[in-house]
Protein backbone atom coordinates (compact mmCIF):
# COMPACT_ATOMS: atom_id res chain seq x y z
CA UNK A 1 0.00 0.00 0.00
CA UNK A 2 1.37 3.38 -0.96
CA UNK A 3 1.98 5.63 1.79
CA UNK A 4 2.20 9.01 -0.40
CA UNK A 5 -1.52 9.30 -0.52
CA UNK A 6 -2.43 9.46 3.17
CA UNK A 7 1.03 12.12 3.55
CA UNK A 8 -0.52 14.09 0.86
CA UNK A 9 -4.08 14.47 2.27
CA UNK A 10 -2.43 15.57 5.98
CA UNK A 11 -0.71 17.75 3.65
CA UNK A 12 -3.77 19.27 1.95
CA UNK A 13 -5.92 19.80 5.67
CA UNK A 14 -2.88 21.44 7.23
CA UNK A 15 -2.11 24.04 4.42
CA UNK A 16 -5.55 24.49 3.33
CA UNK A 17 -6.65 25.56 7.07
CA UNK A 18 -3.67 27.74 6.96
CA UNK A 19 -4.90 29.47 3.69
CA UNK A 20 -8.35 29.97 4.52
CA UNK A 21 -7.12 31.83 8.00
CA UNK A 22 -4.63 33.72 5.67
CA UNK A 23 -6.31 34.35 2.68
CA UNK A 24 -9.52 35.47 4.59
CA UNK A 25 -9.72 39.03 3.92
CA UNK A 26 -8.76 38.64 0.60
CA UNK A 27 -11.64 36.26 -0.05
CA UNK A 28 -14.24 38.73 1.67
CA UNK A 29 -13.09 41.48 -0.60
CA UNK A 30 -13.59 39.18 -3.70
CA UNK A 31 -17.04 38.43 -2.60
CA UNK A 32 -17.76 42.35 -1.66
CA UNK A 33 -16.08 43.56 -5.09
CA UNK A 34 -18.09 40.55 -7.12
CA UNK A 35 -21.63 41.67 -5.63
CA UNK A 36 -20.98 45.27 -6.05
CA UNK A 37 -19.78 45.02 -9.56
CA UNK A 38 -23.03 42.39 -10.73
CA UNK A 39 -25.77 41.18 -9.51
CA UNK A 40 -26.01 37.57 -8.53
CA UNK A 41 -24.27 35.53 -6.04
CA UNK A 42 -20.28 35.45 -5.31
CA UNK A 43 -19.53 31.83 -5.62
CA UNK A 44 -20.19 29.46 -8.99
CA UNK A 45 -20.94 25.87 -8.24
CA UNK A 46 -21.09 23.15 -10.53
CA UNK A 47 -20.79 19.45 -10.39
CA UNK A 48 -17.61 17.49 -11.58
CA UNK A 49 -16.27 14.51 -11.22
CA UNK A 50 -14.20 13.87 -8.68
CA UNK A 51 -11.31 10.52 -8.07
CA UNK A 52 -12.94 7.30 -9.39
CA UNK A 53 -15.61 9.50 -11.47
CA UNK A 54 -17.35 10.69 -8.30
CA UNK A 55 -19.57 13.62 -8.61
CA UNK A 56 -18.91 16.78 -6.36
CA UNK A 57 -19.99 20.61 -6.12
CA UNK A 58 -16.52 22.53 -7.44
CA UNK A 59 -16.50 26.33 -5.69
CA UNK A 60 -15.04 29.11 -7.42
CA UNK A 61 -15.68 32.61 -7.47
CA UNK A 62 -17.93 33.71 -9.81
CA UNK A 63 -16.09 35.76 -13.13
CA UNK A 64 -18.83 36.21 -15.11
CA UNK A 65 -21.91 38.31 -15.54
CA UNK A 66 -25.13 35.78 -15.01
CA UNK A 67 -26.83 37.76 -18.18
CA UNK A 68 -26.81 34.69 -20.65
CA UNK A 69 -27.99 36.79 -23.74
CA UNK A 70 -28.02 40.91 -25.17
CA UNK A 71 -30.82 42.08 -27.70
CA UNK A 72 -31.74 38.50 -28.31
CA UNK A 73 -28.21 37.05 -28.56
CA UNK A 74 -26.09 34.88 -27.01
CA UNK A 75 -23.17 36.44 -25.03
CA UNK A 76 -19.81 34.52 -25.32
CA UNK A 77 -17.94 33.82 -22.38
CA UNK A 78 -15.88 36.65 -23.01
CA UNK A 79 -18.55 38.92 -23.18
CA UNK A 80 -19.43 37.46 -19.68
CA UNK A 81 -16.86 37.98 -18.32
CA UNK A 82 -16.48 40.99 -15.55
CA UNK A 83 -14.00 43.25 -15.02
CA UNK A 84 -13.25 42.33 -11.48
CA UNK A 85 -13.84 38.89 -12.81
CA UNK A 86 -10.66 39.06 -15.15
CA UNK A 87 -8.96 40.23 -12.25
CA UNK A 88 -9.89 36.98 -10.22
CA UNK A 89 -9.00 34.62 -12.98
CA UNK A 90 -5.23 36.64 -13.55
CA UNK A 91 -4.40 35.96 -9.98
CA UNK A 92 -5.76 33.03 -9.56
CA UNK A 93 -8.19 34.40 -6.41
CA UNK A 94 -10.84 32.88 -8.21
CA UNK A 95 -10.22 29.25 -6.92
CA UNK A 96 -9.21 30.16 -3.01
CA UNK A 97 -12.99 28.44 -2.77
CA UNK A 98 -11.53 25.54 -3.34
CA UNK A 99 -9.99 25.72 -0.46
CA UNK A 100 -13.45 24.31 0.93
CA UNK A 101 -13.19 21.50 -1.48
CA UNK A 102 -9.65 20.37 -0.12
CA UNK A 103 -11.00 19.86 3.43
CA UNK A 104 -14.20 18.29 2.46
CA UNK A 105 -12.21 15.51 0.93
CA UNK A 106 -13.10 15.82 -2.59
CA UNK A 107 -9.60 17.95 -3.70
CA UNK A 108 -6.10 18.54 -3.13
CA UNK A 109 -3.92 21.40 -4.10
CA UNK A 110 -2.17 19.40 -6.76
CA UNK A 111 -3.66 16.89 -9.20
CA UNK A 112 -5.54 16.91 -12.26
CA UNK A 113 -8.05 19.35 -13.22
CA UNK A 114 -11.60 18.67 -12.18
CA UNK A 115 -13.63 18.99 -16.01
CA UNK A 116 -16.78 18.95 -17.11
CA UNK A 117 -19.80 16.01 -15.91
CA UNK A 118 -20.19 15.85 -19.90
CA UNK A 119 -16.72 15.12 -20.57
CA UNK A 120 -16.93 11.60 -18.82
CA UNK A 121 -18.46 10.10 -21.78
CA UNK A 122 -15.79 10.92 -24.10
CA UNK A 123 -12.61 10.20 -22.28
CA UNK A 124 -10.76 6.70 -23.78
CA UNK A 125 -9.89 4.23 -21.27
CA UNK A 126 -6.56 5.98 -20.62
CA UNK A 127 -7.98 9.35 -20.19
CA UNK A 128 -10.42 7.95 -17.83
CA UNK A 129 -7.20 7.11 -15.50
CA UNK A 130 -7.09 10.92 -14.63
CA UNK A 131 -9.81 9.97 -12.26
CA UNK A 132 -7.27 7.26 -10.56
CA UNK A 133 -6.18 10.44 -7.92
CA UNK A 134 -7.94 12.87 -6.20
CA UNK A 135 -8.38 16.46 -8.66
CA UNK A 136 -6.29 19.19 -8.15
CA UNK A 137 -6.58 23.44 -8.05
CA UNK A 138 -3.46 23.24 -10.19
CA UNK A 139 -1.70 19.79 -11.94
CA UNK A 140 0.89 18.83 -14.51
CA UNK A 141 -1.05 20.25 -17.22
CA UNK A 142 -1.57 23.64 -15.94
CA UNK A 143 2.06 24.17 -14.98
CA UNK A 144 2.88 22.93 -18.59
CA UNK A 145 0.85 25.15 -20.79
CA UNK A 146 -3.09 25.04 -19.37
CA UNK A 147 -5.14 26.73 -21.75
CA UNK A 148 -2.35 27.20 -24.26
CA UNK A 149 -1.95 23.37 -25.02
CA UNK A 150 -4.78 20.37 -26.80
CA UNK A 151 -6.78 18.44 -24.97
CA UNK A 152 -4.91 15.88 -25.98
CA UNK A 153 -1.60 16.96 -24.59
CA UNK A 154 -3.66 17.77 -21.56
CA UNK A 155 -4.62 14.52 -21.06
CA UNK A 156 -1.46 12.69 -22.03
CA UNK A 157 0.25 14.67 -18.65
CA UNK A 158 -2.55 14.28 -16.43
CA UNK A 159 -1.94 10.53 -16.75
CA UNK A 160 1.99 11.13 -16.64
CA UNK A 161 1.05 12.79 -13.48
CA UNK A 162 -0.94 9.48 -11.89
CA UNK A 163 1.96 7.46 -12.72
CA UNK A 164 4.64 9.40 -11.17
CA UNK A 165 3.20 11.42 -8.29
CA UNK A 166 5.54 12.11 -4.96
CA UNK A 167 6.00 15.04 -2.89
CA UNK A 168 9.26 16.02 -4.79
CA UNK A 169 6.72 16.28 -7.97
CA UNK A 170 3.94 18.27 -5.76
CA UNK A 171 6.34 20.80 -4.88
CA UNK A 172 7.61 20.97 -8.28
CA UNK A 173 4.51 21.76 -9.60
CA UNK A 174 3.42 23.87 -6.43
CA UNK A 175 6.56 26.25 -7.18
CA UNK A 176 5.41 26.20 -11.04
CA UNK A 177 2.29 27.14 -10.05
CA UNK A 178 3.06 30.35 -8.10
CA UNK A 179 5.40 31.36 -10.92
CA UNK A 180 3.24 30.99 -13.44
CA UNK A 181 0.42 33.08 -11.55
CA UNK A 182 2.62 35.97 -10.59
CA UNK A 183 3.64 36.27 -14.33
CA UNK A 184 -0.06 35.50 -15.78
CA UNK A 185 1.83 33.10 -17.48
CA UNK A 186 -0.49 30.68 -19.88
CA UNK A 187 -3.63 31.63 -18.52
CA UNK A 188 -5.15 31.93 -22.11
CA UNK A 189 -5.32 29.77 -25.14
CA UNK A 190 -5.99 33.09 -27.42
CA UNK A 191 -7.66 36.22 -26.99
CA UNK A 192 -10.12 34.39 -25.33
CA UNK A 193 -10.19 33.78 -21.46
CA UNK A 194 -11.64 29.92 -21.56
CA UNK A 195 -10.57 26.89 -22.77
CA UNK A 196 -12.24 25.23 -26.36
CA UNK A 197 -14.98 22.35 -25.19
CA UNK A 198 -13.54 18.89 -25.10
CA UNK A 199 -16.03 17.14 -28.04
CA UNK A 200 -13.62 13.86 -28.24
CA UNK A 201 -12.61 14.71 -31.58
CA UNK A 202 -9.81 13.69 -33.29
CA UNK A 203 -7.43 16.37 -32.06
CA UNK A 204 -8.51 15.55 -28.86
CA UNK A 205 -6.87 11.96 -29.30
CA UNK A 206 -10.06 10.39 -29.57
Amino acid sequence: MKLYPYVKRLIDIVFAVLLLVIASPIMLFAVFAIKMESRGPALFKQNRPGKNSRIFTVLKFRTMATEMEKDGRALSDMERMTRVGNVLRKTSIDELPQLINILRGEMSFIGPRPLLVKYLDYYTPEQSRRHEVMPGISGWAQVNGRNSISWKEKFKLDVWYVEHQSLSLDIKILLLTIYNVLKSKDINSSSDNTMQPFTGDVESGL
